[in-house]
């Protein structure tokens, strides 16, 4: 089958990840043997790929958003069939007996195993999930289209819920980043009631927000006039946290929904005064998947997505870094 493979960690720009002829896994016990329709790319990919994140293991094929059909099942497989329509997200497996998993929080299980780095991901022509981890998904949706729902929007989603909000179906919260997760999520909480605004500094970018309904966006830094009653961050920058709590209201929360971030330099305890919170959102559990699979194809949520091939993943990489895709880049595989 044909593979990308990460040999070596080293920015993206430099980094020339190869298209290669690999053999084709085999399932054996509760695997499944999955065909890869689509896998999107995440700037977790970036981090990871460029060393970011430490390496648990190289050669590595990346990626985490990935939708395909199953093709061959193990021996022990009991809830997954050939033919289904599947998705594998970021968390590829938890041991479901750790003191995390116990408490519902199999998001930071002790033992979990991730998606496109603790094992083999989707920048491929097939690869191994795991019965019960991948997600039964809506085949009347294309495969191009559902496979930013499951990380970044996922990751959204996990983040807008731990702001409170949407529990009381009012307030107003900004979104410091507008990419993949923010456009994701941006209709649901809108529909929801939320005020939105939006702060990111391309113009594009800008537009789409308001497009989908902000009540404003500008750039980090710019003064929305109101105070936020949460915000959410998904860039990966600790100089924007900073911007979110300058503009946070009393007791208003900030939630950050990156796996890595630049140092936070320079935090004046006045900007925490006054019960503000600063909250983090660690991978997602299989729930937080399928609660925005629900609430994003209720709300008619359409992704935008820059559609490549296989073979130019270097080129979409780069794109993502360097902020020219609106939306998601999505690897068209098969």
């Amino acid at each position: 089958m044909r593979a990308i493979l990460l040999r070596k960690q080293a920015p993206v720009d430099k980094n020339e990840l190869s298209l290669e002829e690999v053999e084709k896994p085999l399932p054996k016990d509760n695997q499944l043997l999955i065909k890869i329709k689509s896998c999107a790319i995440c700037r977790t990919d970036i981090h990871i790929i460029e060393g970011d994140m430490p390496p648990l293991k190289l050669p590595l094929i990346p990626g985490h958003q990935i939708v395909g059909v199953i093709g061959e099942v193990g021996d022990k497989v009991s809830n997954s069939k050939i033919g289904d329509y599947v998705g594998v997200p970021w968390l590829y497996r938890s041991c479901g007996v750790c003191r995390f998993c116990k408490k519902n929080l199999e998001n930071l299980c002790d033992n979990a195993l991730f998606t496109g780095y603790s094992v083999d991901g989707g920048y491929a022509e097939y690869m191994l999930g795991i019965d019960d981890f991948a997600l039964p998904l809506p085949r009347d949706v294309d495969d191009t289209k559902l496979a930013p729902f499951l990380c970044g929007g996922a990751i959204g989603f996990r983040a807008l819920k731990l702001t409170g909000l949407l529990n009381k179906g009012r307030g107003k919260l900004g979104i410091f980043g507008f990419g993949s997760a923010a456009h994701l999520i941006a209709p649901i909480a809108i529909k929801k009631g939320l005020e939105l605004y939006v702060f990111t500094r391309g113009s594009s970018r800008q537009e789409l927000g308001l497009r989908l309904g902000a009540k404003w966006a500008g750039r980090p830094g710019d003064s929305p006039g109101v105070k936020l009653d949460a915000a959410l961050v998904f860039a990966p920058v600790g100089s924007i946290v900073v911007e979110a709590l300058r503009n946070l209201d009393k007791a208003g929360k900030v939630v950050i929904g990156e796996i890595h971030m630049t140092p936070i330099e320079k935090l004046d305890y006045d900007l925490l005064w006054l019960e503000r919170e600063i909250k983090t959102v660690a991978n997602v559990t299989r729930d937080d998947v399928k609660d925005f699979l629900f609430e994003a194809l209720r709300a008619k949520v359409t992704p935008r997505v820059r559609v490549y091939g296989l073979k130019d993943v270097n080129q979409a990489l780069k794109d993502v870094k360097d902020g020219k895709v609106d939306g998601t880049a999505v690897l068209k595989i098969s």
